[in-house]
């Protein structure tokens, strides 16, 4: 499967100290040994790898996700030259689609204003209301980002810069009220949300996922959001967990690595210009990202060799015996690859969340079954 999303770490370092953050406070802290910013030398050679992966795949679309850190730490001007650099070098056959994933906390009329003239979209990261959002996306200090953020946010879906707005995401936080958050992210009017689980595997447990696997804390928390959500009269936003989880249920394909079997299509450039794999594996263990490869050097192409990555390409073969013979193991695809992770036996074995993605996919199943079978009758 040849890659079709590339995550560009242009910026090292970030102006916030998540609680939860895989780069800051998990496992890998390779981040300390990250240039700052991304140089114009990696730029280019970043620019001409997609390029060249593109046209040997004859690929008609590539997604070029811009990203950190904090990415707007690298300055305007400068994020407007990988923009540049990445368009004049792809082919005019090749659509490519650039996306800027920000905490929102430094977003300026002139910074919009550029990314509406380079055809760039931006992604914003924020947990919910004040409380919710402040409890864990904080800045350095200590203190809390929502009144930046919503400062952010206020100027991103003004009239001129709302076209702009790709989607808010949002880390789910089991101290939290699903349906508050919900609102309170709705209230931005985003034409899309994603709810992701705090990285953590078998050998570093997420926060509330005990040993206790009759208890099902995510499950129910994304449960009651699925409720509200799929409940309202009229169509409020996109959710992509569950709308995957729909497709999935339904027969298709998933179109990201959370759930399902799709081959992964994602590579990550760091700072320095080395390729990565999926950036959350950084949550397992030192190097987990690594493949020794480097844009400066090696073709993408050499990607595929590397065992990782094969994996995460081969769907069903990748996964352990105990979810090969689940009935869900299709939908739910094992869960999340660094989530599966256990030192010892790396990561052949089902994801810490298994019981919450077993209720909450069955919860889901129930929930649309009358709405199918009602389609079925009227045809």
């Amino acid at each position: 499967m040849p890659f079709r999303q590339f995550v560009l770490k242009v910026n090292s370092r970030c102006n916030l100290s998540c609680t939860y953050c895989y780069v800051y406070h998990l496992a890998d802290q390779s981040w300390r040994r990250q240039p700052v910013t991304m140089s114009r030398e990696v730029v280019a050679a970043t620019a001409g790898r997609i390029a060249a992966h593109a046209a040997r795949h004859q690929l008609t679309r590539v997604e070029v996700i811009l990203h950190g850190g904090e990415p707007l730490l690298a300055g305007a001007a400068f994020l407007d030259h990988v923009a540049r650099q990445i368009r004049s070098a792809v082919a005019p056959t090749t659509d490519v689609e650039l996306t800027v994933q920000t905490n929102g906390t430094l977003l300026t009329p002139s910074f919009l204003a550029l990314c509406a003239d380079v055809g760039m979209k931006i992604g914003v990261s924020v947990d919910g209301g004040p409380a919710d959002n402040d409890r864990r996306r904080v800045r350095h200090d200590g203190g809390g980002s929502h009144a930046s953020v919503e400062a952010g946010l206020r100027l991103l879906t003004s009239e001129r810069f709302r076209p702009l707005l790709s989607g808010l995401l949002c880390v789910v936080d089991l101290h939290s009220d699903p349906v508050t958050v919900y609102e309170n992210l709705l209230a931005w009017q985003p034409p899309a949300m994603d709810f992701l689980l705090p990285h953590g595997n078998w050998t570093s447990r997420p926060p509330g996922r005990d040993e206790d696997e009759g208890l099902t804390p995510y499950g129910d928390w994304l449960g009651a959001l699925f409720e509200r959500w799929y409940s309202a009269p009229e169509d409020e936003t996109d959710i992509r967990l569950f709308l995957e989880i729909i497709v999935l249920l339904l027969g298709g394909d998933s179109q990201v690595e959370t759930v399902g079997l799709s081959p992964s299509s994602v590579l990550v450039i760091e700072t320095d210009g080395t390729v990565e794999q999926v950036d959350a594996l950084k949550s397992a263990y030192p190097g987990a990202a690594a493949t020794g490869l480097t844009v400066l050097r090696d073709d993408f192409d050499e990607a595929f060799h590397h065992p990782g990555i094969l994996a995460r390409q081969i769907g069903a073969a990748a996964l352990g015996a105990d979810c090969a013979a689940c009935p869900v193991h299709r939908v739910c695809g094992g869960g999340y690859y660094p989530h599966r992770y256990r030192a010892g036996s790396g990561f052949q074995n089902r994801s810490v969340y298994c019981p919450d993605l077993l209720a909450l996919i069955n919860r889901i199943h129930r929930r649309i079954q009358p709405d199918i079978d009602k389609v079925r009758r009227s045809k």
